[in-house]
């Protein structure tokens, strides 16, 4: 039998006449599914090349355009890069292309190049027992072992962004200042190589605020300048939360740039 076509009931083990009908999920849906699954497993890590369409088509027993659309799909959502006359390789954020994917604070002169990468500081990084606040962005228990960072990224030798992270504890054993000050690439590419965990979505929400005065300080803003608040959760594989990130930008030279479809 065409294992595309096996019920859920039998893919579950339970009898046919106790499985609910399956909803309608179209095949090439399907054999995205199958693909993510060995994304999320490690079968293929980040910045490694996944199998040919027709191998897949093989390995699924589906057509090549299946295969085709599905892998389509993944590189919509940024999971899957397809490289001319390479393959089709799973993203990573090592990639320049992508490694600024969540941040869209923009120079006002429109020269992304201008200023160069973002200088970091590391002022703290500790470990913590989860408030609820947080517990409840990062599906943990009040209590439980967490990570907090704060950063600030500089442009031009000028402090841009204040941020505050909230990491899980049991994903992130061992990170620590020495080593987020000691690795020049993108934190979501130190999470890949290191932790094993890929951040593939994040859902934001922004507002206006006023800093107080640590802010003020670590940002050199006096107290009633108007700063914007992203307030960020990152989620890996299979919609599991993995990041709480509160981020202050100043704006006086930068712009928060985003494209809509």
């Amino acid at each position: 039998m065409n294992h595309t076509a096996t019920s859920a009931a039998a893919i579950s083990g339970a009898p046919d006449a106790l499985a609910p009908a399956p909803a309608f999920s179209p095949l090439y849906q399907q054999i995205k599914g199958l693909i993510l699954q060995g994304l999320q497993s490690g079968e293929w890590k980040p910045g490694e090349v996944i199998p040919s369409e027709i191998e897949l088509a093989a390995r699924f027993r589906v057509s090549q355009g299946t295969v085709r659309k599905a892998i389509d799909a993944l590189a919509g959502d940024h999971l899957l890069v397809r490289r001319q006359g390479k393959g089709t390789f799973v993203a990573t954020h090592a990639e320049h292309h992508v490694q600024y994917r969540f941040l869209k604070l923009q120079p006002d002169n429109g020269d992304l190049n201008s200023e160069g990468p973002a200088q970091r500081e590391i002022v703290d990084c500790k470990r913590m027992r989860a408030t609820a606040e947080v517990a409840r962005a990062l599906a943990l228990r009040t209590g439980d072992a967490a990570l907090q960072v704060r950063r600030v990224l500089s442009f031009s030798g000028v402090p841009t962004i204040l941020e505050d992270l909230w990491l899980p504890g049991a994903q992130f054993k061992g990170l620590t200042a020495d080593r987020l000050a000691d690795y020049h690439g993108p934190m979501y590419a130190l999470f890949e190589t290191e932790f094993g965990v890929r951040m593939v979505r994040a859902e934001e929400k922004i507002r206006a605020v006023l800093p107080d005065p640590a802010q003020c300080r670590l940002l050199q803003v006096t107290p009633g300048t108007p700063l914007m608040s992203v307030e960020r959760v990152a989620y890996t594989y299979n919609d599991t939360p993995m990041e709480l990130r509160r981020g202050l930008y100043r704006t006086d030279t930068h712009h928060y740039h985003n494209k809509l479809s």
